[in-house]
């Protein structure tokens, strides 16, 4: 039976925070209503989700007015709510893929035989065509997203509160990743709460849109009315909405038509022989045949779906996991001095003064207890004087709309800001090149159209990118060359457009 969600003057503060994450909020949602969340990154959507789901610590901050559901305060020992969060890692729980979609069922009580028999039915309904002995740790971002979501399907809650969950998933994928939690809800007959940058993917299945502004909800009301009114359109443009392309004014926030950087290409820094990558203990190669120069000013996109190695690719490339096969070699130009050519064999010291990593998990990358501080480490790091530093982490500061944010502590930044702080943390160097996987995830469109000119800045100082992406408007945005990775139509030579530098790229390993 789905349950009704009511907040009467409800927000929530950090304690290290003068403003609320989110609120003073005010209203109603129907029992089985479904209902697509949207607002700027850092108005509090994912706050808003935790608390419905009864998971925000009470040590880390507190709440005023009231939230119910289902007539009481959320309490996630009930088991009527299912919850899929924004970091694909911090929902995996065991080693094998059956366990995690079981441990709901387990938590519920239900008989053992039922288990076993929805754990493969729930796993292939959300594309994982794996054994439930498949281990956890040999997925990829985008699978850990399908396995968390397997785990909802399982449990058929009366609730389903859903963040971002196709955010990391291959855009091919992504409407049967929606379409199965469809079919959950309508089984079901659940309330939904959905927060999606995606918004075209969820217009026309839900009833109603929220709008979060800074200071509560800045509009609400059915779909058509919010995207077809003109006196909403400022008021969603200034939330940085992605607006549809079929409504009136599809203006995206402002991300203004922006060109590949013109610069001339530089000399090859990094280029890779015979290269096939894999994680750690696998027997196989995820991909295999990766032949490519990567060159000063030059940025290279790398997309395919999920599970075809994209971010092997990029940790291997960024010197962070050894070569299945083949080499990764540094050309003189990154090397400056180092002895030996292979990333993976420079010291720590050597290796993050050449080449930065964004991972697809932000959080596991900060090191600091301030948001300034965790941009100034990178340039000091690197020999900059105090006044170039500071300079510096001023500019990132206000470039990415984190000003406000300096002292506050990384681990309490929305998933958002965590995702702009682990790319300007890497930007602050100007690393020689800058792999990153993911930097989109979790961005408005007035947030993306600010990292996309951080990225070009990047490309016009004469570093080279690396970026694992499934947003394609923001490697046309950086002018990226794409090596394609699980197509057999990748391993034909592809010419990079204004360079003589080449990609290849053979078949998927099984």
């Amino acid at each position: 039976m789905a349950l009704p969600i009511t907040a009467a003057g409800f927000s929530w503060s950090h304690t290290d925070r003068d403003q609320p994450a989110v609120g003073p909020l005010d209203l109603q949602i129907a029992a089985g209503e479904k209902v697509l969340l949207l607002g700027a990154s850092g108005a509090g959507k994912s706050t808003f989700l935790h608390a419905v789901a009864g998971v925000l610590p009470e040590e880390s901050g507190e709440a005023t007015g009231e939230l119910l559901v289902g007539g009481e305060k959320p309490d996630p020992r009930r088991g009527s709510t299912g919850l899929v969060l924004q970091d694909p890692d911090s929902q995996v729980i065991f080693s094998r893929i059956g366990d995690d979609v079981a441990f709901g069922m387990e938590n519920l009580g239900l008989p053992s035989e039922t288990i076993d028999a929805q754990v493969p039915e729930s796993l292939q309904a959300l594309g994982l065509d794996l054994p439930p002995e498949h281990p956890s740790a040999a997925l990829s971002g985008g699978q850990k997203q399908r396995l968390a979501l397997a785990g909802i399907h399982a449990m058929a809650p009366e609730v389903i509160v859903l963040d971002e969950p196709t955010a990391n998933i291959d855009p091919a994928s992504a409407a049967e990743v929606r379409d199965a939690v469809l079919t959950v809800q309508a089984e079901t007959q659940a309330t939904m709460l959905v927060v999606e940058h995606r918004v075209e993917l969820w217009i026309d299945h839900v009833d109603r849109v929220i709008v979060l502004g800074r200071d509560g909800i800045a509009a609400q009301g059915p779909p058509a009315q919010i995207f077809s009114d003109p006196d909403l359109t400022d008021t969603l443009v200034d939330c940085g909405i992605w607006m549809p392309r079929h409504s009136p004014d599809s203006r995206r926030g402002g991300t203004a038509e922006i060109n590949r950087t013109t610069g001339r290409l530089g000399e090859v820094l990094l280029r890779t022989h015979r290269l096939s990558v894999a994680r750690p203990r696998m027997a196989a190669p995820t991909a295999a045949g990766l032949e490519l120069s990567l060159r000063a000013g030059q940025a290279l996109g790398i997309v395919g779906a999920n599970g075809a190695g994209k971010s092997t690719t990029a940790l291997t490339l960024a010197g962070l996991l050894p070569e299945f096969s083949g080499q990764v070699l540094a050309e003189a130009a990154l090397r400056e001095g180092a002895k030996r050519a292979r990333p993976f064999a420079w010291p720590s010291k050597q290796l993050a003064a050449r080449i930065g990593m964004v991972f697809q998990e932000p959080a596991h990358q900060f090191l600091t207890s301030s948001v300034a501080t965790e941009l100034e480490l990178g340039p000091r790091l690197a020999g900059w004087s105090a006044a170039e530093s500071q300079a510096r982490v001023d500019e990132l500061l206000e470039g990415l709309g984190l000003t406000g944010l300096a002292q506050a502590h990384p681990q309490s930044l929305s998933g958002g800001e965590k995702r702009r702080l682990s790319v300007a943390a890497m930007l602050a160097p100007r690393p020689r090149v800058l792999i990153v996987d993911e930097p989109t995830f979790g961005q408005d469109a007035l947030t993306w159209a600010r990292l996309v000119e951080m990225f070009l800045d990047v490309l016009e100082h004469g570093s080279a990118v690396v970026a694992v992406s499934h947003d394609q408007a923001f490697l046309e945005a950086i002018g990226a060359d794409l090596l394609q990775l699980g197509d057999r139509s990748s391993a034909e030579q592809a010419d990079i457009s204004g360079s003589d530098s080449h990609v290849r790229a053979g078949d998927r390993g099984e």
